[in-house]
C-alpha cells in the first residue's frame, strides 16, 4: 500500500525509472538490478532500490526485478493504468507542438481538449482536435472529466487560466508560462520555465576553464 507522504524527489524519479525500463522490454530484457539501473541513469542503486520499497518488495535478491512486472507496478503507482484526460490552454507555437506529440504517447494520459482566447486561432485543428474558445473550458472539461491542465499562454493571461481551470474541477496543473501562480493548497501545480532554466545553465558555461 502507498505511504501516506512519498517525497516529490522520489515521484519525479519514477517516470526516469519507467523510461529505461520500456527502452529494457523494447529489446526484451527480461530482468535488471539496481546496479544496471544505477549505472544506466547516474543513481546511486541503493536510492533505487529505497525509492521503489516505498511502493512494495518489487525485487528478487540476486536476480534483480522482472522488467515487465516492474512497469506494470510502476504505471500503477503514477496512475497511468487509468485513462487521465488533459485540456492545454494557449495554442501558439509551444501549444501546437505539445499537442502534436501527444499523438506519440503510449500512456493513457492524453490531451482531449485545446483552448485559446484569440478568434483567429479558434476553429483550428492540431492533432485532430479543434481549437476551442476559452468561454467553453469549465463545460469541456466537466463532459470530458479532465484531471490536468496545461498552460502555455503569456504571463499576464495565466493566473485567469489557473482560475478557470480550478473552477472547472481540475486536480492538477502544468504551467509552461514564465508567472508564479496561485492555487489552492489541494491543486497541484508544476511549472516549467524555459527562461529560468536556460539562464541557470548560462551559470555553468566554462566553469571547467576558470
Amino acid at each position: 500500500m502507498k505511504p501516506a507522504k512519498i517525497s516529490e524527489a522520489v515521484v519525479r524519479r519514477l517516470p526516469i525509472y519507467l523510461r529505461y525500463l520500456k527502452e529494457l522490454s523494447l529489446r526484451h530484457v527480461q530482468t535488471v538490478s539496481s546496479q544496471d539501473l544505477g549505472q544506466k541513469l547516474d543513481l546511486n542503486p541503493a536510492q533505487i532500490r529505497k525509492d521503489l520499497a516505498y511502493f512494495g518488495d518489487f525485487g528478487k535478491k540476486g536476480i534483480g526485478y522482472d522488467v515487465a512486472y516492474l512497469i506494470e507496478k510502476i504505471r500503477q503507482i503514477l496512475k497511468l493504468d487509468q485513462f487521465i484526460n488533459v485540456a492545454l490552454v494557449g495554442a501558439g507555437n509551444l501549444g501546437r507542438a505539445l499537442s502534436n506529440y501527444n499523438a506519440y504517447l503510449k500512456d493513457n494520459m492524453k490531451i482531449v481538449a485545446i483552448f485559446d482566447a484569440m478568434p483567429s486561432k479558434i476553429g483550428e485543428t492540431i492533432n485532430n482536435l479543434t481549437v476551442q474558445p476559452t468561454s467553453e473550458m469549465a463545460e469541456t472539461i466537466r463532459s470530458y472529466n479532465v484531471r490536468i491542465g496545461i498552460i502555455t499562454v503569456p504571463a499576464m493571461e495565466a493566473q485567469n487560466v489557473a482560475d478557470q481551470f480550478v473552477a472547472a474541477g481540475v486536480e492538477a496543473i502544468l504551467n509552461f508560462a514564465p508567472a508564479t501562480l496561485k492555487v489552492p493548497t489541494e491543486i497541484r501545480i508544476h511549472h516549467a520555465d524555459f527562461t529560468t532554466e536556460l539562464q541557470s545553465l548560462a551559470y555553468y558555461l566554462d566553469k571547467d576553464k576558470d
